[in-house]
């Protein structure tokens, strides 16, 4: 699935073809996608929903092997929405086979941990059958010790999910009188995230021409450049990413606050 890789983001760029700006050789810390498009694909080209989606995990796949060599540190993929647990049965349970087989590839891939990728899940992961379950946790547990590059797979996720499941966290540590009213702050909410560690995101990705976010990181996509692309997720290249790149490091630069350097 990967190789490995060692020069810095900036270098790795370079050998891409991207112009660097003047003084600007940083790759993106933080890229999430949306892999939309994958049924529409589906259907324009005669096949069935799950030959899609299997084609759009192999281009997974492919993006994380990409990340690494543009030197991208950390990778969000939103894979399953708390919304598409309303999709027919049929195409569900193609899905949750998908998602088992791959979380138990990356927690064997000797790929995986020479390049120390840090394999985690967010969401709501109880409303998942046990088979899936049980294959995150084995690509989570087999890659804890990781802190080089970290994937973060969106699954059974929703933003407004994790900010009310964050709000949740924190009634009940006040209600053990851990926390008090006057004490939550952005840094307390931040904290109740899924995952407190993972850092705002610099650039969002999405296919197949949607351009929204349809729940996707909602606490930390708050400076966030957003870049579309007409393409289906299957049919996502290399070429595609590194656009999206150059067009974040070209477009004009903000502050923490969201206003322009």
């Amino acid at each position: 699935m990967l190789r490995g890789s060692t020069a810095s983001g900036g270098e790795k760029l370079e050998a891409e073809g991207l112009e660097r700006p003047v003084g600007d050789s940083r790759a993106p810390l933080h890229v999430g996608i949306i892999p939309d498009g994958n049924r529409r694909y589906a259907e324009e080209n005669g096949i069935s929903n799950a030959e899609a989606h299997a084609l759009g995990a192999e281009r997974m796949e492919d993006l994380l092997e990409w990340s690494l060599d543009l030197g991208i540190e950390y990778v969000t993929a939103y894979a399953f929405s708390t919304e598409n647990f309303k999709r027919p049965d049929e195409e569900k349970e193609a899905l949750m086979g998908i998602y088992s087989e791959k979380f138990r590839e990356i927690a064997r891939d000797e790929r995986i941990h020479e390049n120390e990728v840090r394999v985690r899940a967010i969401g709501r992961k109880s409303l998942f059958p046990s088979k899936v379950r049980n294959a995150i946790r084995e690509a989570e547990e087999s890659t804890s010790d990781y802190d080089r590059f970290h994937l973060t797979v969106g699954i059974g996720y929703g933003g407004r999910a994790e900010i009310v499941d964050a709000a949740r966290k924190l009634c009940r540590r006040i209600m053990r009188g851990d926390l008090s009213v006057d004490e939550v702050d952005e840094e307390e909410v931040g904290s109740a995230m899924y995952l407190p560690s993972l850092p705002d995101v610099d650039l969002v990705v999405r296919t197949s021409g949607e351009r929204r976010l349809s729940g996707f990181l909602l606490w930390h996509s708050k400076s966030s450049k957003l870049y579309f692309t007409e393409k289906y997720w299957p049919e996502f290249e290399k070429e595609d990413l590194i656009g999206a790149i150059e067009a974040w490091r070209n477009s004009p630069r903000k502050g923490p606050d969201g206003v322009g350097l």
